[in-house]
């Protein structure tokens, strides 16, 4: 028998829209692309054939429409894995619950999720503006500490050796990307693996007037072996879109450009060129 969800816990418009995405079923396609910052969102959307929906909601912004016949949206999160459990969870209510019974669907949908982000690359040899896909992503924040969420015997125990190098007083998570997604970017990107920080500044090591209480982050973690390779780049997203997806059933891809390297201390000199590249390769790969 199904269990209606309460108006408290999946709160809807007076239009029946879920409240912070501000979207309808109709609204949203299954393929979408998200990113990080709103104003990047019409830069991917001015590639479009025709655009069918533009909504805009706080930091919250989507445009669907259509690219070389293929029906996509493109979503902005705003920065953090916090916007990113409420967009992921919006998404997946806008599929797979019944807004009008407020039930759970019987036949799930999984969505195909692409980030497109920006980070700051650990690894001096790989070069600044690189496209990079991310193959797993460590979370330094706890986002996970709400959920039932657990890895296998040796990632568990690297999360703890991660905690215990790190001095963290909570256990950081590790997810990895959709293996069916992989396959689509794995050939012609760089692959590595990616730390998700939950803030710019100390919690990525950087110091402006507050000294970071963790002296020498970025090299400790630098140096680190993972069960999945060395890490590679560092930013505020992956890790909580790899964990939300898993829970939830949805395929998931994080694809960065490296507009920084944090080893050579090096900043792009063109950064927007660099994101515009990687999302005509996106748009590309999607609609071939």
């Amino acid at each position: 028998m199904s269990t209606r969800i309460p108006e408290s816990e999946l709160i809807l418009t007076p239009q029946g829209r879920v409240y912070h995405l501000n979207l309808a079923p109709e609204m949203v396609a299954y393929t979408i692309i998200v990113v990080g910052d709103p104003e990047r969102v019409p830069k991917v959307s001015c590639y479009f054939d025709k655009i069918e929906h533009q909504v805009n909601s706080r930091e919250l912004v989507t445009h669907t429409g259509v690219v070389g016949g293929k029906r996509l949206s493109v979503i902005s999160s705003g920065m953090g894995t916090d916007n990113v459990e409420l967009l992921m969870t919006e998404l997946d209510a806008l599929v797979n619950v019944d807004l009008d019974k407020r039930e759970v669907r019987k036949d799930l949908k999984s969505l195909r999720i692409i980030r497109i982000g920006t980070s700051g690359c650990l690894q001096s040899d790989i070069p600044i503006d690189a496209h990079l896909v991310s193959t797993a992503a460590l979370g330094l924040d706890t986002l996970m500490s709400f959920y039932n969420w657990s890895g296998d015997s040796e990632i568990e125990e690297f999360t703890k050796k991660v905690q215990s190098e790190l001095g963290l007083n909570f256990l950081p998570y590790f997810a990895g990307a959709s293996k069916s997604l992989l396959g689509l970017f794995g050939d012609t990107f760089y692959q590595g693996v990616t730390i998700t920080a939950p803030g710019f500044y100390a919690p990525q090591g950087r110091q402006v007037r507050l000294e970071p209480r963790i002296s020498g982050l970025v090299d400790k973690l630098a140096d680190m072996n993972t069960p999945f390779g060395p890490f590679t780049n560092l930013e505020m997203e992956t890790a909580g879109y790899y964990a939300m997806a898993s829970l939830l059933g949805h395929e998931m891809v994080s694809l960065n450009a490296l507009i920084a390297n944090r080893a050579r201390q090096e900043f792009s000199e063109d950064h927007e060129a660099a994101v515009d590249s990687l999302i005509k390769r996106v748009l590309g790969i999607l609609t071939a």
